[in-house]
């Protein structure tokens, strides 16, 4: 097989030659690369499945959707931004203050600006750092929602080609090398998170329930537009983040009502245009196991076992959905030993590995670029060639 064959086995729940291995996102080794291209081939030099994901990510991304990978977030031509810094008397922090003025209204964020704010006087749209230093957030009633809209412009016809254009390198590149192609990543309650904060939320799910039932259509409806435009030119896979839609922030019957709808048509979205559809959820989701299979998603992307309980995940979802992951990033790979790495890959690869579903990984992401993690890279790669045949790794 070749790796993308391999890849689509396993997401196809098919038993294929030997359980990929392909690390659902590796900062520490893009951060040596040149280029994108250059990430790719030292994976495949590893002997990882690599996965090309459109559009490519550089090694160094610096932008106001930072945390939402994919095609550019654009606001319509009509938005003005001013940004200030202000000192409130009941504060110890200067106050970032970021204002964007609609033809409908104007939305407001202000931000206590810590020692560890990695954005000078900035504040960005769609970013992780937002939320726990937030003093005021961007939505927080229904009539935020139409000035939002103009910051969520869909994709015009140019950017589209652009796109493709932008995409073209890598697609070929993974045409030639035999390599699954990627594209997204798709967002829903996690830029609910960022613009209206994540207690907010789990608020608004009981106290406003149609403001986030029509947030989440606003953010949905602008999703599926830019959904289609990664779609058009024939990936193997669509990927949508969830960080934020597990049971931390969701009961599973709030989950059923107001997630499960969208998930369910974003992935008949993917499948009518020839992809299959992954889900990027890493922790305290098992109680939604079913919920995510009867959506339609093929591939949940982010299995931590120091989270899931991996037999219970295996017998719920064998046969009808791919599982990927199987070994912690941070609290292994970064930071374990070399017998607790061979240890997680070899439980990961008994239990989830029988029967074909499942794709071997570090979860979330291997981010740091010390003697102690590469070294364990290289175990987890030696202990998965030492488990699966051979002649075929």
């Amino acid at each position: 097989m070749t790796s993308r064959e391999r890849m689509l086995a396993a997401i196809d729940r098919r038993e294929p030659d030997h359980v990929p291995c392909s690390f659902m996102l590796y900062g520490a080794l893009k951060s040596m690369s040149k280029d994108y291209s250059d990430f790719i081939e030292r994976q495949i030099a590893m002997g990882l499945d690599a996965v090309v994901e459109l559009p490519p990510r550089p090694p160094v991304v610096i932008n106001d959707y930072y945390n939402l990978h994919g095609i550019p977030v654009q606001h319509d031509p009509r938005v003005t931004i001013r940004e200030w810094i202000e000192h409130p008397g009941d504060e110890e922090l200067p106050i970032l203050v970021k204002e964007y003025q609609t033809p409908e209204g104007i939305l407001r964020a202000e931000v206590r600006k810590t020692e560890d704010w990695r954005w000078g006087d900035h504040v960005p749209l769609f970013d992780d750092y937002i939320v726990p230093r937030s003093r005021r957030f961007l939505v927080r009633e229904e009539e935020d929602l139409a000035p939002l809209g103009y910051l969520l412009a869909l994709p015009t016809p140019a950017e589209a080609l652009a796109f493709r254009q932008q995409a073209a390198p890598a697609l070929a590149q993974a045409r030639a090398r035999g390599l699954l192609v990627a594209g997204g990543w798709g967002v829903g309650a996690d830029a609910i998170g960022w613009v209206s904060g994540l207690q907010n939320m789990i608020f608004m799910v009981y106290d406003s329930p149609e403001l986030i039932r029509h947030l989440l259509q606003l953010v949905s409806d602008w999703n599926r537009r830019r959904m289609e435009v990664v779609l058009e030119p024939g990936i193997d896979l669509y990927i949508k983040r969830a960080w934020y839609e597990n049971l931390d922030f969701w009961t599973p019957s709030t989950w059923r009502e107001f997630l499960f709808p969208v998930l369910r048509a974003e992935a008949e979205l993917a499948h009518a245009r020839g992809a299959r559809f992954g889900y990027l959820i890493t922790s305290n989701s098992m109680g939604l196991l079913e919920m995510i299979a009867e959506a339609g998603v093929d591939v949940i992307i982010g299995v931590d076992p120091h989270s899931w309980d991996l037999e219970k995940a295996k017998a719920q979802l064998g046969g009808k959905v791919c599982l990927w992951g199987g070994v912690n990033g941070h609290l292994t790979v970064e930071a374990g030993t070399g017998d607790e790495v061979r240890a997680e890959v070899r439980r990961a690869l008994g239990i989830l590995g029988p029967g074909g579903g499942f794709i071997l990984s570090p979860v979330d992401n291997v981010r740091e670029n010390t003697a102690r993690s590469q070294a364990n890279v290289d175990i987890l790669i030696d202990e998965w060639r030492r488990l699966v045949p051979a002649e075929d790794a």
